[in-house]
């Protein structure tokens, strides 16, 4: 399946849209393949305005977005022009409804009736229970025993889960300058997807990939090097940069590519 341009209608196709926005920020079909986890066949091939290796329209629809948000577009036109040239309407299920044939009447449906037994066996384990609670109490005369306490609960709080790297995931805190501070002689860098998902690569000095993944919301990665850190950030909106003990901010503008370079002292960008 492909989409074409229509005479009346000058606008790119979906596929060279997110070809051209690819392009003009600088990253190849592997970097995009690596952030949306869209494999590089189907992104070719999207690209190219074949949707035949999607899987159906609904996987379609899912690519596109992906494929957007990695190269810096709004995915809902896209999605429009998509459904424009290809979307069909959804389905209307109806449920029929239940009939009886000897009455020729639509039956209705009787209230189901409480359930008075296992109501009743509640009411009885909650008897039992307050009696021997009272039983209980009253042999201790209504005082504690002797080296009781109260504890207090302890609250589980679930770790983030962040892509395995060599890099070093820390929880999304970002509440001063301390943070990121680096050792004397080396360049220290944390990013923190704070406003959304943010595809992000970073090498050492020595060129080195220390980590090519998505980063969710939340989620923050620090890296420590001797001599250079080097960044591409494909959502630079939504990632706070902290380097050499400094908030630096934003690293850019919401769907905006950026390429950094660190080294240790002032943060400045190479």
């Amino acid at each position: 399946m492909s989409i074409g341009n229509s005479p009346s209608d000058d606008r790119p196709s979906v596929g060279r849209a997110l070809a051209q926005a690819r392009v003009e920020s600088g990253l190849s079909v592997d970097e995009v393949s690596t952030a949306t986890r869209v494999r590089v066949p189907i992104v070719q091939a999207i690209e190219q305005d074949d949707f035949s290796r999607c899987g159906g329209d609904v996987y379609a629809r899912g690519h596109i977005r992906s494929l957007a948000r990695a190269v810096g577009l709004d995915p809902e036109p896209l999605i429009e022009r998509y459904d424009a040239e290809h979307g069909a309407p959804a389905a209307t299920v109806t449920v029929p409804p239940v009939y009886q044939a000897d009455r020729g009447k639509i039956r209705s449906t009787e209230p189901r009736r409480p359930n008075w037994t296992a109501a009743m066996v509640a009411a009885i384990v909650a008897v039992v229970g307050f009696v021997g609670y009272t039983a209980f109490s009253g042999g201790n005369n209504g005082k504690s025993t002797a080296g009781a306490s109260t504890t207090p609960s302890a609250t589980r709080t679930t770790p983030t889960h962040t892509p395995q790297s060599n890099g070093v995931p820390s929880p999304p805190q970002p509440t001063n300058s301390a943070i990121a501070a680096a050792p004397p002689g080396k360049v220290t860098v944390k990013v923190t997807a704070a406003g959304g998902i943010s595809w992000i690569q970073a090498t050492d000095s020595n060129g080195k990939q220390l980590y090519q993944d998505s980063l969710h919301k939340g989620q923050s990665m620090t890296w420590t090097d001797d001599k250079k850190i080097k960044l591409i950030i494909g959502n630079a909106g939504a990632v706070q940069l902290f380097v050499n003990g400094k908030d630096l901010g934003a690293a850019g503008n919401d769907g905006q590519v950026v390429r950094l370079t660190y080294t240790p002292g002032d943060p400045t960008q190479g």
